[in-house]
């Protein structure tokens, strides 16, 4: 067990700590964002594994309850193979730590999603009193598809439930019918990937673990990479031309060319839009897609390895 702790360890702090910071300077995930993003997800999963299981371990090595129902429906030799008997001192110790980042994680999470909830109710009360009353004899519940009277040209997805697609006025005025419908894909392009649910997790992680650079370079490329990926739903359908004209039509009031920091994701999309980056090849996106995905099975290697040679 001692060895499966310090190779759990390992494989942690190197996912959590030089993996990250070296895939933030590459340059690729800009070209394939829904392949970052992909990446990004294994990499989390794959500390989180290492948790799980290493708490797992722990907690039967130092409580005889936990041990007899971890091991309970394995063979007598499958808990003689992890010697969980000759457990170190420094065992219990690990074991309360990620007992507590247990713990700290769930509240973070449940926060984050309590928070998300509350600011969707309050948004959804705001927009009830902003849209315009329907007529006499008209069903109240709301479409799909909202229309505000408002001059600054917005356009944003509101999820829930029901979620809606809400458009301004100024927005349907300035935009043309392709540039709406490019923006109107690119909002349900998000709508489709379940892009919030990402960014509440990653919100929730760099929250709740800001020093870890794994979660904080999570929560920043995912923020960054949910709209490039939105923007290439939009321009395979719309055109890049267009998706970018309608982004600088929508955000031209905020300085969408500015070199402020605020904007400058906003510039750097109507860049890519305007100067696409060429794809990977299928052969790379491939190969980048199953070494990512077999990643988080390495802590189930570790973990299930001194079992599976007993049975052997």
């Amino acid at each position: 067990m001692t060895l499966c702790l310090l190779l759990l360890s390992f494989v942690a702090l190197s996912v959590a700590v030089p993996v990250p910071r070296a895939l933030t300077r590459s340059s690729w995930p800009e070209r394939e964002p829904v392949l970052g993003l992909w990446v990004w997800q294994c990499l989390v999963a794959t500390v989180l594994l290492c948790c799980l299981t290493a708490l797992t371990l722990g907690a039967a090595a130092v409580f005889h309850t936990v041990r007899a129902r971890v091991f309970a429906p394995a063979p007598p030799g499958v808990s003689q193979a992890y010697d969980l008997s000759a457990a170190p001192p420094w065992a219990t110790a690990l074991t309360l730590l990620l007992a507590c980042g247990a713990a700290w994680t769930t509240a973070m999470l449940a926060r984050e999603l309590f928070d998300a909830r509350r600011r969707r109710g309050q948004a959804r009360a705001h927009l009830r009193e902003r849209a315009p009353d329907l007529p006499a004899g008209l069903p109240s519940v709301r479409g799909p598809l909202l229309v505000l009277e408002d001059e600054y040209p917005d356009a944003w997805w509101m999820p829930g439930s029901p979620p809606q697609l809400i458009v301004t006025t100024g927005a349907l005025h300035r935009l043309t019918s392709h540039q709406l419908d490019a923006v109107l894909t690119h909002e349900r392009g998000h709508a489709r990937a379940h892009h919030d649910w990402l960014l509440h997790l990653s919100t929730a992680l760099a929250t709740g673990f800001p020093r870890i650079p794994l979660f904080s370079h999570f929560c920043d490329q995912t923020h960054r990479l949910v709209e490039l990926a939105a923007d290439d739903t939009a321009s395979r359908r719309c055109g890049h031309l267009t998706t970018a004209l309608a982004l600088i039509e929508l955000n031209q009031h905020r300085g969408v060319l500015s070199c402020a920091s605020s904007h400058r994701l906003l510039g750097e999309r109507v860049d890519r839009l305007l100067q696409p980056p060429p794809r990977l090849l299928r052969r790379q996106r491939a190969l980048t897609t199953t070494v990512a995905t077999l990643v988080p099975l390495l802590p189930l290697l570790i973990t299930f390895a001194p079992g599976l040679t007993a049975l052997s």
